[in-house]
């Protein structure tokens, strides 16, 4: 038994967590609230610590004799977060490097030191996603760390074997915390992986000589993320406490802003003001108002939910309007990934002569002749964090727009994103959910725009475009359509089941009708791998007689999963 952690300490761990994750992979894929073929989490968890470990094995020797586990574990975040797929590996990676980030400095980790690299860890999942949700992995990893430091030891493996245990207990109560998890009769996947990896911490830790982490209690079973994360709840008052709290995630884009200090160098342009914003409609009303009388260039586009929306704030402003402007969305409600970048006139001009590109997720070989029609670069479906990057490397442009066209991949998106921002570029995310959304979002394309004023276009573009999709439900599930059973045609419209049934070309024109049925000029229809060639004139048919003023666009996308996907706009 360990008294500290060491960095062959680490190297087990992270080969145990391995290997036991490739054991639980099929169950943790199969833990899936939804009917629809997305759930790989157990996959991307595999494939997040398989990076991690390589990035082990490829670091120099270690000394075992030397208690050093902080550059180990520094590789192994660093590994996991390039390697990261899906919101699952982004969490998991965030964890790592919280962690990592918090033994760093230490000589020697014992009790204490771990029950404070697990809070950090906690905490860095937390940050990495805008609205935390309890029930999911969040909430398993907050438990782990506060058994952790309830029992106040510095008896390594009693703390590690401490939140192991209070993990698993609160992997089971995930059910009472997401009614989505009671009504599948299932926990949260990503939480369930993560009881795993402290399950193989433990292991490491009392067997040197290592092994296969255990079979964790059979009463600990399942979910996939829940779609329902998104921003975070509750005001803070005033724009200092916003920056304390960390909570803007403020960047200065090529300018000297960083929270504290004037900006620097202001030109006749004035600076760029970026943030989304969760907020009701109500608010965003002033908000726009205020904002109006502070600058130009004023755009403010919501996603339409019903209640609270999240908002996409830009504007331009004066040095003096860059607190006021950020201020009047602490009052309107929760502003987040707030940017100000300098517009003086030599980069405004600039601007309209940089080399800029789009990277797009998609599959299938029709889609992907699309999208490069586009002059976009493309990305395989469930792509890496640094196959983001290597992507946005390759399209050689300074300004880089990314589409991700699938809620599992937009942590991904981000998180590439801010790797990329790190190393000087300029990288935007819209968070397209689909591939005929990037098509809306790439027709409204302008080089001549500022870039940030195009990518509120393109964001604006694809918030119009409505989604829907046909695919087989993997499993019995009941939807807001009714129940449905393994084998039949789900229609979806915009995420949610709207259309059960055992026909393609029936199922496609009622989800068709359902679409259009609530407005649209537009209908854009891609067909997937294994759609029959029967299916196109029969849409083709039943549009031109049910809705002869739609104009209609179809495509062979070749993408797998989805018979059919729909763009209505």
């Amino acid at each position: 038994m360990l008294e500290t952690l060491d960095a062959a300490a680490v190297r087990r761990w992270c080969g145990a967590g391995l290997r036991a994750l490739r054991a639980h992979q099929r169950e943790i894929d199969e833990l899936n609230v939804y009917p629809v073929p997305d759930g790989d989490t157990g996959t991307n968890l595999v494939l997040t610590l398989t990076s991690a470990q390589e990035a082990l094995e490829a670091s120099e020797p270690v000394d075992i004799t030397a208690p050093a586990p902080g550059n180990a574990l520094r590789r192994m975040a660093r590994g996991a977060l390039l390697g990261a797929r899906g919101n699952s590996g982004v969490i998991v990676s965030q964890i790592l490097r919280g962690m990592a980030d918090s033994v760093a400095a230490a000589a020697a980790v014992r009790g204490g030191e771990l029950a404070r690299a697990l809070r950090s860890a906690s905490e860095a999942a937390y940050a990495a996603v805008a609205r935390p949700v309890e029930g999911t992995v969040l909430s398993v990893a907050a438990a782990a760390a506060d058994a952790a430091a309830r029992i106040k030891s510095d008896d390594l493996l009693a703390v590690a074997r401490a939140a192991a245990r209070a993990a698993a207990e609160a992997l089971a109560r995930t059910p009472q915390q997401l009614p989505a998890l009671a009504r599948a009769g299932v926990v949260d996947a990503g939480g369930r992986g993560l009881v795993v990896l402290l399950e193989a911490l433990v292991d490491a830790l009392s067997s040197p000589a290592g092994r296969a982490a255990p079979e964790v209690a059979a009463a600990v079973v399942g979910h996939s993320e829940s779609r329902a994360a998104a921003h975070a709840d509750g005001h803070i008052e005033g724009l200092g406490e916003v920056l304390a709290a960390g909570l803007g995630n403020v960047r200065a884009d090529g300018g000297g802003f960083d929270g504290q200090q004037e900006p620097r160098g202001e030109g006749s342009w004035g600076y760029e003001v970026q943030y989304l914003l969760e907020a009701e409609a109500a608010a965003v009303d002033e908000l726009r108002r205020q904002l109006d009388a502070l600058g130009e260039s004023l755009v403010v586009v919501g996603t339409g939910d019903p209640g609270v929306a999240t908002w996409n704030v830009h504007v331009h402003v004066p040095a003096a309007g860059i607190g006021p402007a950020i201020e009047a969305g602490v009052r309107a409600g929760r502003p987040y990934d707030i940017s100000v970048t300098p517009l003086d006139e030599h980069d405004h001009g600039a601007r309209h002569h940089h080399e800029r590109a789009a990277v797009v997720v998609a599959a299938g070989d029709g889609l992907t002749a699309l999208f490069e029609a586009e002059g976009a670069t493309v990305v395989g479906r469930n792509p890496s964090t640094g196959e983001m990057l290597a992507a946005i490397e390759a399209s050689r442009a300074r300004c880089v727009v990314l589409l991700p066209n699938d809620a599992n991949t937009q942590a991904v998106a981000l998180s590439a994103a801010r790797e990329a921002e790190a190393a000087g570029l300029r990288v935007s995310v819209v968070p397209t959910r689909s591939p005929v959304q990037a098509l809306a979002a790439l027709a409204v394309r302008d080089p001549l725009r500022p870039f940030a004023d195009d990518v509120i276009a393109m964001a604006e573009a694809a918030g119009a475009c409505r989604y829907g999709e046909v695919c087989t439900a993997q499993r019995d599930s009941l939807t807001v359509a009714g129940p449905c059973r393994a084998g039949d045609l789900l229609g979806l419209v915009d995420g949610e089941v709207h259309v059960i049934g055992d026909d393609l070309a029936e199922v496609s024109a009622r989800l068709l009708d359902r679409m259009l049925g609530g407005g649209g000029e537009l209908a854009t229809l891609v067909l997937g791998a294994d759609a029959p060639a029967a299916l196109e004139p029969a849409l083709r048919e039943h549009a031109g007689r049910a809705w002869p003023f739609v104009e209609l666009h179809c495509y062979t996308g070749g993408q797998p999963r989805y018979h059919l996907l729909v763009g209505v706009e």
